[in-house]
């Protein structure tokens, strides 16, 4: 029976660790030269990178250069990030991050067997060369994110929708793994803006676009095409995965209600589906899918229809 998680909270505001006042165990000081040595090392190769993934695997593998461990798992939901580097494994200390009040994520290292006191105080050390390059990484992911989302309904903007289509269309290719897409339009949504008015027409679009996040996986991805149309692009997916997904969405719309409508709103979507053809651009791809949407649209809506 493996023993419970060695669960910790440090906030870097009250806990600089040694210098500012961390408790200090006595058995750090019998490798204080090494410890500080790799503080120092990591405080300036973590400030390479802006990239959090980055950031979070240089720690992981700086940090295995004085204490084993098998596994680093790094959680933060508010910024969409979630990183596990290594192997599982039943030991682990976790540690919540936070600065001036400021969430930093959960990080939790895991090994095959318990760790000492001795450890515990070095990775507390340790983690203090992580705090600033992190915190910095997080704001430049929330900068970038934020200039690659729709802001109304939080999923990618045509900018995003681009840089991805082109980049998963080449890893397709070079992996030899289908991709398909799904353009997905709310149907007669102009008669919602103009019965209902334009902040009920917006709350429909975001309880669109969220149940179309709850019906994907996490590798798949939905940006806002332009008014009520979103795409879909789904990885390594068939043309028929692609139309059970497809179809999916189409009756889970059908489920939602809102909340500021005193009556039911009857809502449906129509939704074409194309899947990569070899040597295909990304325009063509995309033409295909509007163009199943059209021919949905055109034989009486709420329906999925399948490029030739």
């Amino acid at each position: 029976m493996s023993s419970p998680p060695q669960t910790h909270a440090i906030d870097f505001d009250n806990a600089k660790l040694q210098r500012l006042g961390f408790r200090q165990l006595q058995n750090v000081a019998q490798s204080p030269t090494d410890l500080a040595e790799l503080r120092q090392q990591l405080g300036l190769q973590l400030q390479t990178s802006l990239e959090a993934e980055k950031v979070l695997t240089m720690f992981f593998r700086g940090v295995q250069r004085l204490i084993q461990l098998d596994a680093l798992i790094y959680n933060h939901s508010s910024a969409d990030l979630h990183l596990k580097l290594g192997d599982r494994a039943h030991h682990c200390a976790s540690y919540t991050l936070s600065s001036e009040g400021e969430h930093l994520g959960e990080l939790i290292f895991q090994r095959k067997h318990r760790f000492s006191e001795l450890e515990l105080a070095q990775l507390e050390s340790l983690l203090t060369s992580l705090l600033y390059p992190l915190r910095n990484a997080l704001l430049y992911r929330t900068a970038t994110q934020s200039a690659l989302r729709d802001p109304l309904t939080n999923t990618g903007n045509r900018i995003a929708m681009d840089q991805t289509l082109s980049r998963e269309i080449e890893l397709a290719r070079r992996h030899k793994c289908p991709l398909s897409v799904l353009m997905l339009d709310i149907d007669h949504f102009k008669r919602v803006n103009d019965v209902y008015g334009h902040a009920v027409g917006d709350e429909v679009l975001k309880a669109v676009a969220g149940s179309i996040k709850d019906q994907l996986r996490n590798i798949d991805m939905v940006f806002r095409f332009g008014g009520e149309e979103f795409l879909i692009v789904l990885s390594n997916t068939t043309g028929e995965a692609a139309a059970m997904v497809g179809e999916r969405l189409r009756h889970a719309a059908q489920q939602l209600t809102y909340a500021t409508l005193d009556q039911p709103l009857r809502l449906t979507v129509s939704l074409g589906c194309a899947t990569l053809l070899p040597a295909e651009s990304t325009e063509s791809l995309q033409r295909r899918a509007d163009g199943a949407l059209y021919v949905a649209k055109r034989e009486g809506r709420n329906r999925l229809t399948i490029a030739g």
